[in-house]
């Protein structure tokens, strides 16, 4: 299964598309005024079933990850020198960047390659491409890919 994410271009918070293999409308992203990054997600028809949180004022950056109003999971940046790592304790997923933290591969609780996350680079926002390998998981690496994106566009922030 594919799913293409891209950012709003015109949106005073953060905010994505996510479309199906096919073009169709999947998921939308919108942002929350918050303190730190608050993005939920939203089925194509409207009803809200995720919501990505950072966490504050933590040694290394996190996200809270949340399915249907339920913590799963937090979403950590694990200390590394060449590549961007994440993990995800209570799910035993992780996540490895290359060096220009553009290309992700999301392994799953067993070590399995769970979906590779690509970087479209010419576009004027940012944009992915998400390759999954079990469709059950779409909506977790679509939360997980925002919480890096958001991650990301912080670090730029502060630089």
């Amino acid at each position: 299964m594919n799913l293409l994410i891209r950012q709003r271009l015109f949106s005073w918070l953060d905010s994505y598309d996510v479309y199906a293999d096919d073009g169709t409308p999947a998921y939308t992203v919108k942002g929350e005024v918050s303190f730190g990054h608050q993005l939920r997600i939203y089925e194509h028809s409207g009803t809200p079933i995720g919501l990505v949180k950072e966490v504050l004022l933590t040694f290394m950056p996190a996200f809270r990850l949340y399915q249907n109003g339920q913590q799963i999971g937090t979403l950590r940046r694990k200390v590394s020198l060449l590549h961007p790592c994440y993990e995800i304790p209570e799910l035993g997923w992780s996540a490895e960047g290359d060096f220009m933290q553009w290309n992700y591969t999301l392994y799953d609780e067993t070590g399995r390659e769970a979906a590779v996350i690509s970087k479209q680079i010419l576009n004027l926002t940012d944009t992915y491409v998400l390759s999954i390998a079990d469709p059950k998981n779409a909506l977790l690496v679509l939360m997980i890919v925002i919480a890096i994106d958001a991650e990301l566009c912080t670090a730029e922030k502060a630089s």
